[in-house]
């Protein structure tokens, strides 16, 4: 085993990958970039899975595709990410492992932990291979439809996100992710194809992996008319802030939000929508930041009667409904229309 912490993995055969995504997860041990010869060895596309050990649908559409045996259109280098947090018992259940870091929170400088290594390596193997283009599968833990996210937008990421979803959202926050570390290198998106354990997010991984190794040549130009959302607000609990999902409120909890609050996903909410109920009236609970990093939580929400509620219009998407993951990350972004007819397609 060489010093690089992103293990390679030279054309896997298809009886080398196990019968089952478990198995084939088995066989990665750790974060792992697979590269497949393609029909055309002089182009290189980047597909990206598991960057979350609890997101499995990427994972699952690559074991699918491998078994297949197809050659590529071009190179294809394929990375798994957290593999070890996929691992942990009880399988595809952690995020990250137990203490450590989100791996797509660590792609910028100064690169520290075991992620930060990873995330160094791969963004040299990357730049060396001068991609294409970079597709990033990902699952989400509330009911959204596919939808594809980026660092920019411009016409390659627009004709790009086209082929596979109907709303392409322009992530300006720096978080650390991967197609904001690669973003002046080569295009790149990220695809939420639906919740993880659906079956069907499975098959609409696998079908956005197909199109991608497959085709030809990426496209030039939208295949379809989006909607595109930006400015980004990201919507997360307090530090030390402790919240419930329930259809009533819950006294252990500093925010109770109602349990089917992703039913508004891309939605367009009314001013007065109900959130959820405080813990204690007058304790806030939210904090919500842009790219200025302000916090305007007061400014999109009010208290009344002892609930959180939309202080105005207002479109959210990303809603988790796992208390784990609104602790560890957020609860939801909300997010403006933007017009790109001035943008050439």
């Amino acid at each position: 085993m060489s010093g690089d912490p992103v293990r390679i993995w030279e054309a896997p055969s298809p009886a080398e990958l196990g019968e089952t995504p478990e198995a084939f997860l088995e066989r990665l041990e750790r974060a792992t970039l697979l590269r497949i010869p393609g029909r055309d060895r002089t182009h290189t596309r980047v597909f990206s899975a598991l960057l979350h050990g609890n997101e499995p649908s990427g994972l699952r559409a690559l074991h699918r595709w491998l078994l297949r045996g197809v050659a590529p259109a071009v190179d294809l280098l394929c990375f798994v990410g957290a593999v070890e947090a996929a691992h942990a018992e009880p399988g595809f259940a952690h995020r990250m492992l137990p203490g450590g870091r989100d791996l797509n929170r660590c792609f910028a400088p100064p690169f520290t932990g075991p992620e930060g290594r990873v995330a160094k390596a791969l963004l040299a193997h990357l730049r060396a291979a001068r991609c294409q283009a970079l597709v990033d599968v990902n699952n989400n833990t509330g009911h959204n439809p596919p939808y594809a996210v980026a660092s920019r937008t411009d016409p390659e990421r627009l004709a790009l996100a086209s082929w596979f979803a109907d709303r392409f959202v322009d992530l300006d926050l720096r978080l650390g992710t991967m197609i904001e570390a690669t973003q002046d290198d080569f295009p790149g998106i990220t695809l939420e194809c639906g919740r993880a354990g659906d079956p069907a997010a499975d098959d609409e991984a696998e079908r956005i992996l197909t199109r991608f190794a497959e085709a030809e040549e990426l496209p030039r130009k939208a295949a379809r008319p989006l909607t595109v959302l930006h400015e980004p607000v990201r919507v997360s609990l307090r530090p030390g802030c402790s919240v419930a999902f329930d259809a009533s409120p819950q006294a252990i909890a500093d925010l109770t939000v109602v349990d089917d609050i992703d039913r508004h996903n891309f939605e367009t909410v009314p001013p007065g929508t109900r959130v959820g109920w405080l813990g204690q009236p007058g304790e806030w609970p939210l904090e919500a930041r842009g790219a200025n990093g302000r916090d305007v939580s007061r400014e999109l929400f009010s208290e009344r009667d002892g609930c959180v509620v939309t202080q105005r219009e207002l479109v959210p998407m990303m809603i988790t409904t796992d208390p784990v993951i609104a602790r560890l990350d957020c609860l939801f972004y909300v997010v403006r229309p933007r017009d790109v007819s001035d943008l050439a397609t």
